[in-house]
């Protein structure tokens, strides 16, 4: 199951330094808006056994305090729409603002669990001054200190807590059935495609409650097609929130993206492949999932200047170094290459799921490995033993060798070309550990 902690609080309260230590990362995506200043991420941590996605809506405007008040009223609104959990964050050392009391005015009226996070709590004075907070009426307080740790364990333990563990709607009779996502930015044709997919068939098309509150599954069972479409993708219109819309279309991604097994990200023709649908591509990868790139409108783009090759090679420029992807070029409103679309998806699928006997990965794989080694390094040769696959739901392979840690990201690589092409994993991302032996 899919849970989303979202971060909220005014700008240098800590939220960016608490996301980097839960999640061991670096920013993941960034959403710039002229005048504005903003750096939203997105981030995948663990606890107690427990996975969930972490967004840090952030973010902060340039510009009178109303103005800067109304930015915060949006951000709330996001994270009250999409999280499961909102972690409120504050600063011991500001104390309570009138800010603060805005936002917790908002969060007070939600149904949803928001946890009281006071950050900077690095000495006992400022432990004794944190209790002011419960004037926010929103219950409990966590002292923490983003920066030292100091506190965290407590407040992660409180949000694996919060997460709702019976959310999710028994559907154990689709679980086996191939699940496809539709992501992408706004206004590419997003719905269109789930509404031509769903058009065609009405009768054997059935809803299934999905795994968030706010999802509906559709299984598509025609033309010998059998999958369970993971729909989230409309976005909602939200007339407080028209500059957020792009990172809207990102949360709900998520969402999408986690609850399937194959993602179509559809992109429109008439604007290319921008930032934002790089973003998506990414938060595909980084989750191991299958792709399909559909190339929408493509009716619009006139052929003699803009020819389907020079697409092909732009979006593969960008994506690279993984750019053994798929993509269809469509008119969704034509319903031009729809059924094309599922034909590439199916065969994704099929290769996501393969699973390569041991003895096979070795007969390929050791003669050229045999051939080109390793490069050495610090005077050192790198011998490799042998290779396995490792029974996860994506494709994971395991080479054992005397000195792992010498390994470097050229010949990591070189491998997984090599894999790609001796077992064809087209759209699909594939991980390789490197182990001592």
């Amino acid at each position: 199951m899919s849970n989303i902690l979202a971060i909220v609080g005014r700008p240098n309260v800590g939220k960016s330094t608490f996301f980097n230590r839960v999640t061991g990362m670096r920013k993941a995506i960034v959403d710039s808006v002229s005048g504005i200043t903003r750096d939203r991420h997105y981030g995948k941590s663990d606890w107690n056994g427990v996975e969930f996605s972490v967004i840090d809506t952030g973010g902060y405007i340039i510009g009178s305090d109303d103005i800067f008040e109304e930015e915060i009223r949006k951000q709330v609104d996001l994270a009250i729409d999409e999280a499961d959990v909102i972690l409120f964050m504050v600063d011991a050392k500001e104390g309570v603002s009138a800010f603060d009391e805005d936002v917790a005015d908002i969060l007070r009226k939600t149904t949803k669990k928001v946890l009281l996070a006071v950050n900077k709590v690095d000495n006992p004075r400022l432990q004794n001054d944190a209790v002011e907070f419960y004037s926010l009426g929103l219950g409990e307080i966590y002292c923490i200190s983003s920066v030292s740790g100091s506190g965290t364990g407590e407040l992660l333990d409180a949000v694996v807590e919060s997460f709702n563990v019976d959310d999710k709607v028994d559907d154990k009779e689709y679980e086996d059935l191939p699940h496809f996502a539709v992501v992408g930015r706004p206004n590419v044709g997003k719905s269109s495609f789930i509404n031509t997919l769903l058009g065609y068939k009405r009768n054997i098309v059935t809803d299934i409650a999905g795994t968030t509150r706010d999802s509906i599954n559709s299984e598509y069972n025609a033309f010998g097609f059998n999958f369970l479409l993971v729909d989230t993708a409309g976005i909602r219109k939200k007339t407080k929130v028209s500059e957020n819309i792009e990172f809207y279309s990102v949360m709900r991604s998520i969402r999408a993206i986690e609850h399937s097994d194959i993602c179509f990200l559809i992109v429109d023709a008439t604007n290319g492949f921008e930032s934002q649908d790089l973003n998506i591509f990414h938060l595909i990868v980084k989750n191991n999932k299958g792709v399909v790139i559909i190339v929408n409108k493509w009716d619009l783009i006139a052929k003699e200047t803009n020819t389907a090759n020079a697409f092909i090679k732009k979006i593969k420029d960008k994506i690279a170094p993984f750019n053994d992807v798929p993509i269809v070029f469509t008119s969704i409103i034509n319903k031009q290459r729809i059924f094309k679309a599922l034909e590439v998806a199916n065969s994704v699928y099929k290769r996501r799921s393969q699973i390569i006997a041991t003895s096979v990965l070795n007969e390929e794989l050791l003669p050229v490995f045999l051939e080109t080694p390793p490069p050495a390094y610090k005077g050192k040769y790198i011998k490799i033993k042998y290779v396995t696959q490792l029974k996860l739901a994506y494709p994971a392979f395991v080479i054992f060798c005397n000195l792992p840690q010498y390994i470097r990201d050229p010949y990591r690589r070189f491998v997984e070309n090599r894999l790609r092409e001796k077992f064809d994993f087209e759209g699909v991302p594939i991980q390789i550990y490197f182990r001592q032996k």
